[in-house]
């Protein structure tokens, strides 16, 4: 793990900035110059860890927002004829997002230090992120109790085998409810977070710039949450153990026997935790439920104001991966995962909010450039994360997804 002292020094070192490159994600158009502020809170975020602290200079003023300088494509349009005025005012919408987009990239900052309107969703998002690894190494570690399951199974009739396994299965099953628990408060976090990089009157791309701490947070939740999902899904002893627990409660129960982990889960703890734990990807689950849940209730809130915020950064992760200049600059083979179960996250979740869903051709998000950056991959680094959107998706299936983007996913 790297100190803050080394991050502080490879954001440093990035200065100037290189020409911008922009990446059109349907009508929008996202600059490097963004992509770059975004390589500096992703960056911090995978070196760091989730909820790591470090002695840091306090955060500088915000530049004032300046378009990009001019490049070669702006000469070129220069050199063009006017339009007649029926053809610019059929484009007026898309003209107009790719200049908000131009002039409102975030700037450069050393490093994501909360500002004072940051600090109180900051520091309750940090209270959950700090336990963010421990969990992650708790689930690592979930070995589970298959042998004593077993034995007890084939022996029914002997007691000291059945006491045996209800032994080893009770711890486990704390260990589950602290899981389960710690997807509550995460959602909780996600919630808060939703609601400070949405709000008005500022558009996605000015919450980047203004709240870079919050947008790092933001990140450390998918990038958790895609790792979560990713262990428990090669770890069938968690729902085997969770089964076990439930069948033998309720035969203790009908036996009149006092059942030593009872008061630990109560059946009404335990139907909930059933549900959460039959979901191939529940952390996942839990977010994408949560985003949906915060739109519906946010009526006041355009929709856009969210997606536009999950289609920016999944644009700026991929343009980020796809880029050799943006690439060189990460340091280590964690950042390049960083950024990929992040933008896959953000993906998951704008598909469940947007009314027609991430792969159709009006979709804000690149999916078939998203896709080519994971393709790009070795296989077995980002096969968990391409059978992430296969199959926790909500509009995959849709006539409107075109048959090049469904075959890219086969």
């Amino acid at each position: 793990m790297r100190t803050a002292g080394q991050v502080r020094g490879a954001l440093t070192s990035w200065r100037p900035l290189p020409p911008p490159l922009p990446c059109t994600s349907g009508s929008l158009t996202l600059p490097a110059r963004a992509a770059a502020a975004a390589v500096a809170w992703l960056v911090r975020g995978s070196a760091g860890g989730a909820g790591a602290e470090g002695p840091a200079p306090a955060r500088p003023p915000a530049r004032p927002l300046r378009p990009p300088p001019p490049g070669p494509a702006a000469a070129q349009r220069r050199e063009e004829p006017p339009r007649r005025p029926s053809e610019e005012q059929g484009r007026a919408p898309e003209l107009a997002a790719d200049r908000r987009t131009r002039t409102e990239s975030p700037a450069l900052a050393e490093d994501a230090q909360p500002t004072e309107s940051e600090k109180e969703i900051y520091n309750q998002v940090n209270v959950v992120l700090k336990d963010a690894e421990g969990i992650l190494e708790d689930l690592q570690s979930y070995r589970g109790a298959g042998h004593e399951i077993r034995e007890a199974i084939q022996h029914p009739a002997d007691d000291k085998l059945q006491e045996k396994a209800w032994g080893a299965v009770v711890p486990l099953v704390g260990k589950l409810k602290k899981f389960y628990e710690f997807s509550q408060r995460l959602e909780a976090a996600l919630r808060g977070l939703l609601g400070a990089l949405t709000s008005t009157p500022y558009s996605p791309t000015q919450h980047l710039e203004r709240e870079q701490a919050l947008a790092k947070q933001f990140a450390e939740i998918l990038h958790f949450t895609l790792r979560f999902d990713e262990l428990k899904m090669t770890n069938p002893a968690i729902q085997n153990d969770f089964s076990y627990y439930r069948r033998t409660l309720s035969r203790m129960r009908i036996n009149n026997v006092p059942a030593e982990g009872e008061n630990e889960v109560n059946n009404e703890l335990a139907n909930r935790m059933s549900l959460f734990y039959a979901e191939a990807t529940p952390m996942l689950k839990t977010l994408s439920d949560a985003t949906t849940k915060f739109v519906s209730e946010n009526k006041n809130l355009p929709i856009e104001n969210t997606t536009d915020c999950l289609s920016t950064m999944a644009s700026v992760c991929r343009v980020m991966l796809e880029t050799p200049e943006y690439r060189s600059r990460f340091t280590n083979e964690e950042t390049v995962s960083f950024c990929l179960r992040v933008m896959v996250g953000v993906i998951i979740l704008y598909d469940h909010v947007h009314p027609v869903g991430a792969f159709a051709k009006t979709s804000k998000i690149d999916m078939k450039g998203c896709i080519k950056v994971l393709k790009d991959q070795p296989p077995n680094s980002v096969e968990g994360l391409l059978n992430a959107l296969r199959y926790t998706t909500k509009h995959l299936n849709d006539e409107t997804t075109s048959k090049q983007i469904r075959s890219m996913l086969q």
